[in-house]
């Protein structure tokens, strides 16, 4: 059996970390799919509950339950048919029984997690710190791609990564506790501050309170001190995705445009390269 010193050497770390990463990958496409619609379920039983009806009876629904399955004929996919990346290349991205087309989004999803957790492995070394960043990277991986489904950028993720940040820099993982905590108030009272300012000013929402709490757990892990940049890049791109959007694919100004997604790349830039962005940024000006 090979010992901790081997697995954690710096040949050998990263390609490891790439298994993982695929194979959170694979996990991250049920959260993606289901976890709208067990939000959507527990939203409806509780509107229910509220106007007196009784609960309608449901099957089981949750990230376990019911086993995976092709959505065209229904038949449960087996454990050799679910191997990260390898299946989906070996199927020819058909489903075995009916030949339906299989999504590429899934095995982009777990190429991109595998090579999250690679890079942060490579980064970070072995430690706390790159465990921490795989984590915070396949976090902001399912949020984007559920934000870009639904506009919906779910409590039960972004409220616990708020306080996975602060608890990782009591010892200064990525920054001291204070910047941490400064990071976090300071991340939501912005976008809360922008959002009212906007309603008072158009009388429309800008934006949802799923952003506030998403960029309060990017301050919390890299400090208040990356937040400019955070918001800048955020900003940035997303303007840029959206006049794209407008002028290539038709998008109507009144059709909502996720803002989560960008700020989930513009916290992963911010953890990996935020202070040398804001060294060169200041010696610029």
């Amino acid at each position: 059996m090979p010992s901790l010193g081997v697995l954690a050497h710096p040949a050998v770390f990263p390609w490891l970390c790439l298994a993982l990463g695929l194979c959170i990958g694979s996990f991250l496409n049920v959260v993606i799919y289901r976890l709208p619609k067990i939000m959507q379920r527990d939203w409806e039983l509780q509107c229910a509950e509220l106007r007196g009806e009784k609960a309608p009876q449901q099957e089981p629904f949750n990230l376990a339950l019911p086993r995976s399955h092709c959505p065209a004929c229904a038949r449960p996919i087996t454990a050799l048919q679910n191997i990260p990346l390898a299946s989906y290349l070996a199927l020819g991205g058909k489903c075995a029984a009916c030949g339906a087309r299989i999504s590429p989004r899934y095995p982009l999803i777990e190429t991109l997690s595998g090579l999250a957790g690679a890079y942060a492995a490579w980064h970070f070394g072995f430690g706390l710190a790159a465990f921490a960043a795989m984590a915070f990277l396949w976090c902001m991986i399912a949020l984007s791609f559920i934000d870009f489904d639904t506009q919906l950028l779910p409590d039960s993720i972004t409220l616990p990564l708020v306080w996975a940040g602060l608890l990782l820099n009591l010892s200064g993982t990525f920054v001291d506790l204070a910047s941490a905590v400064i990071g976090a108030a300071a991340g939501y009272l912005s976008l809360w501050c922008v959002y009212w300012g906007f309603r008072f000013a158009t009388g429309k929402e800008g934006m949802g309170f799923g952003d506030f709490k998403l960029l309060a757990a990017v301050g919390a892990w890299v400090g208040w001190q990356m937040l400019p940049l955070v918001v800048l890049a955020s900003s940035f791109v997303g303007a840029i995705a959206g006049i794209s959007l407008m002028l290539f694919a038709r998008h109507g100004r009144n059709v909502p445009i996720p803002f989560g997604p960008y700020l989930a790349v513009a916290g992963a830039v911010a953890l990996f390269w935020g202070k040398p962005l804001t060294y060169a940024y200041l010696k610029l000006i």
